[in-house]
């Protein structure tokens, strides 16, 4: 199961138009964000780190602590994107266990490119 599958009956779904930033590094998060359709770039330092496709997820450290965002994540096309904040967070933990270990795995996987 994906987030895809997950989140695509989501009720806040946000579109962005190619080019539109879905949030600046620095910025205070508001939550976790979900490709519903598109792509959007994730860029450090202005450098493209990662294309975020239908499925996948971004913007997942918002629901582990208040720090600003650490990276810009960029409309590459346009898109349709759901918005998980904590509290809907958690109770998709509660409905799906399984979420919780996906985004767990993403992080994971972030993080090892890095080092």
């Amino acid at each position: 199961m994906t987030a895809l599958n997950i989140l695509r009956g989501e009720k806040e779904i946000r579109r962005f138009a190619a080019g539109q930033p879905v949030f600046v590094e620095g910025a205070a998060a508001d939550g976790m964000y979900a490709m519903i359709e598109g792509e959007v770039e994730i860029l450090i330092n202005g450098q493209v780190r990662e294309t975020v496709q239908p499925g996948g997820i971004f913007g997942e450290l918002a629901l582990l602590d208040e720090g600003p965002r650490s990276a810009t994540a960029v409309a590459r096309t346009d898109c349709a994107i759901a918005v998980v904040n904590a509290r809907r967070f958690e109770a998709l933990v509660q409905q799906t266990p399984y979420f919780a270990l996906e985004v767990m795995r993403v992080m994971a996987e972030r993080l090892r490119r890095k080092l």
